[in-house]
């Protein structure tokens, strides 16, 4: 049974926060890290899965992570090339300053917010991303001003989504990461084969009344609207990389475009072919 995973960050010594550009594509790695985590990706389209909560991002993202806040490495199943920045501070970064500065006020409450997870847009995340691509070419002490700086901007911000509610989950995932590693794993592998709610109650060691209510405790969703929801997010991403409704509607696992359609639109707000030709007209195609 697959474990969620406790990545285990090094830093170099005499350094805050590490700096660094993972290339993960291929590998499903759910995992926490007690390290606050900013990430920003740029790419087509891709999938955000932090704690509970699922999306897509198109373009790029710019996510702000607390510790040991479980999420899934944000370049998983990218086709295209992308680029990545992720910056992993310390425990301790900024020591008691940040609570006791007046200020660092603010910036204290934004990692109080990274907690349930942030996502920023807008020009908050274009100016966040032109000061990440900056950090490479400073010295450690600038570098550290320029992260200060960061934060701030993200603190001031008006521009981004809180991505979790609560951390109910967040606890419920870290005391049980083993079953819920297993469950994120097994939907991941069967989403478009019809995963099996008997199936994956039995891998986990529970009946499936007794899985039912743990996963609707953990998700506040059934297993099957999870599972619906998992769906669909793949289909956005499929058809932002130029497959067609009837394409992604068999490849994501149901056999009827009608219902597909249906509970497409039930889910996003717009059906796939007016959801292909926005983003199609977003990203400067005919």
């Amino acid at each position: 049974m697959n474990e969620i995973q406790l990545e285990k960050v090094e830093f170099e010594p005499g350094k805050s926060f590490k700096l660094f550009s993972p290339r993960l594509r291929n590998t499903f790695l759910w995992h926490y890290h007690p390290e606050v985590e900013l990430v920003y990706v740029e790419a087509d389209a891709g999938i955000r899965h932090v704690g509970t909560h699922i999306s897509t991002y198109t373009h790029s993202d710019l996510v702000f992570i607390g510790g040991n806040l479980p999420h899934l490495n944000f370049d998983y199943r990218l086709r295209s090339d992308y680029h990545q920045i992720v910056i992993q501070l310390r425990t301790d970064f900024l020591g008691t300053a940040v609570g006791l500065v007046p200020e660092f006020s603010v910036i204290n409450n934004l990692f109080k917010s990274a907690e349930y997870g942030i996502a920023f847009s807008g020009e908050t995340k274009n100016l966040v991303a032109q000061k990440l691509k900056q950090l490479g070419s400073l010295n450690s002490l600038d570098q550290l001003l320029q992260l200060i700086n960061i934060f701030q901007l993200l603190a001031n911000s008006n521009e981004y989504v809180i991505l979790n509610d609560n951390l109910t989950s967040k606890n419920f995932i870290l005391k049980d990461k083993i079953r819920m590693g297993a469950i994120y794993e097994y939907i991941d592998a069967q989403y478009h084969q019809k995963p099996d709610v008997n199936i994956v109650a039995e891998k986990v060691n529970l009946t499936t009344p007794a899985f039912c209510r743990y996963f609707k405790r953990q998700t506040n969703m059934t297993f099957t609207e999870f599972v619906n929801q998992y769906r669909i997010e793949r289909a956005k991403n499929l058809l932002m990389q130029n497959h067609n409704v009837s394409e992604t509607c068999y490849a994501i696992g149901f056999e009827s475009i009608s219902y597909f359609n249906k509970l497409f639109k039930q889910i996003v707000g717009e059906n796939p072919s007016d959801f292909r030709r926005s983003w199609d007209s977003k990203a400067g195609k005919q």
